[in-house]
């Protein structure tokens, strides 16, 4: 199978779900298909970064174009504002890469394509003569949505409802357009059949790369250490350990004071470094996130913004972490609250959970033994020969509605005798 998949920004360093997600998927289709990966991006030219995504995946074009627009985002925004783009979407406009795609398309090269994340939808051309697949690692609509119920200042607040309110539309229009949709939890599935039909979308679950994530039951924790991972210039994220160190941190230390928690992940913004405290690190990009974890007593998701899947779950429980999460921090994830995890959605259960797995090591290591349990049966090399299944799926969509396209299209023969 020719494939050819499309994803905007930097493939490398894998240091978000997103490019883990991607990536993982990506290395298991190269190795028995004709895989075609075409990064773009914008900013300085990174001549590393392009040798390094056609070394991992021959055959890869990386496509560079210089930014433009303000250096401001805040001016940037403003000056999209009348656009009926969502600007999360807007701002990844490449033509440089439209162009590419428009031309590969014109020549029918691959025998299906893949538009990874829905900001990639507008460097695809609106005819789709090749069979292509949207895989949406989230419900768009839905993140935004949330975080407009959660957002603080009235301008946070007003943006992140505009952007809600084109995103819905745009979310809507795009699900429908493509010939096949992909999402990542059955929960994500369902929302997105409020868009179109749910026979349209298929479901590849979250993966976790086992020979990387492996449970060593003889491991120790260094200490009462609770510890939270993740790109922390993102949103959700930003917003999760803002409330974790409000409302839950302080009942923590409340009945343990010895508890530190670790903040571990590349690009702390400003809002991040101000939590740092005697008991609070924040760590920025460190050589490995594995080591870390493997450190802490428990594992802490304490998100109240998201869609699609959070791969730090299983990646912690992979290694064996006690974990607590918020019920939308594991939404859509094949887990057991009480069993494997335990999920609390108020300050006090967060909190309460935290000093029961610090204080009762039996508890934490049943905990930890099945939640290491659960993640083994998600390994990619299980997960994604599924996708493949997906792209044979988008393949016969797309011949599907080519037929019925030409049947609609014919005149209507008159059966009337003069």
């Amino acid at each position: 199978m020719k494939i050819l998949w499309v994803k905007p920004g930097k493939l490398l360093p894998l240091d978000s779900g997103g490019k883990l997600r991607t990536f993982n998927i990506l290395r298991h289709l190269s190795a028995a298909h004709d895989l075609t990966y075409l990064s773009y991006y914008t900013g300085p030219r990174d001549g590393g970064y392009e040798s390094a995504i056609e070394e991992t995946f021959p055959g890869a074009a990386a496509v560079h174009a210089p930014a433009t627009g303000s250096s401001s985002q805040r001016v940037d925004y403003l000056r999209k504002l009348a656009s009926r783009i969502p600007y999360a979407v807007s701002r990844f406009e490449h033509p440089m890469a439209r162009a590419v795609v428009r031309d590969w398309f014109e020549q029918r090269r691959f025998d299906v394509a893949v538009c990874d994340f829905l900001v990639s939808a507008t460097t695809f051309p609106s005819r789709l003569d090749i069979p292509t697949l949207l895989f949406q690692h989230n419900v768009e609509s839905m993140l935004w949505q949330r975080r407009a119920s959660v957002a603080g200042p009235l301008a946070e607040r007003l943006v992140a409802r505009i952007e809600y309110e084109k995103m819905r539309r745009f979310e809507a229009t795009q699900v429908r357009r493509f010939h096949h949709v992909a999402a990542v939890s059955e929960h994500d599935r369902e929302a997105m059949s409020r868009m179109t039909a749910a026979a349209r979308i298929s479901v590849v679950p979250t993966g976790v790369d086992l020979t990387q994530f492996q449970y060593d039951a003889d491991v120790t924790p260094d200490g009462p250490v609770a510890v939270f991972t993740g790109s922390m210039d993102w949103a959700p994220n930003i917003d999760g350990v803002e409330y974790f160190c409000a409302e839950v941190w302080p009942k923590v230390l409340e009945r343990r004071p010895d508890a530190r928690f670790q903040i571990v992940g590349r690009d702390p913004a400003p809002r991040v470094r101000r939590l740092e405290s005697a008991t609070v690190e924040v760590t920025g990009t460190v050589p490995s996130v594995v080591d870390h974890v493997r450190r802490a007593a428990v594992f802490v998701v304490p998100l109240r913004v998201g869609g699609g899947t959070r791969l730090k779950i299983y990646e912690g429980m992979a290694l064996g972490k006690a974990t607590v999460s918020t019920t939308i921090g594991a939404e859509g994830l094949d887990v057991r609250h009480g069993r494997d995890i335990i999920l609390a959605d108020t300050s006090d259960d967060f909190a309460q959970a935290i000093v029961r797995f610090l204080n009762d090591q039996a508890l934490r290591r049943r905990f930890e033994a099945a939640a290491a349990a659960t993640a083994q049966r998600y390994d990619w090399a299980v997960v994604a020969p599924g996708f493949v299944e997906v792209l044979e799926t988008t393949i016969a969509e797309a011949a599907r509605t080519r037929r019925t396209t030409v049947v609609s299209s014919r005149p209507a023969t008159s059966t009337m005798q003069s």
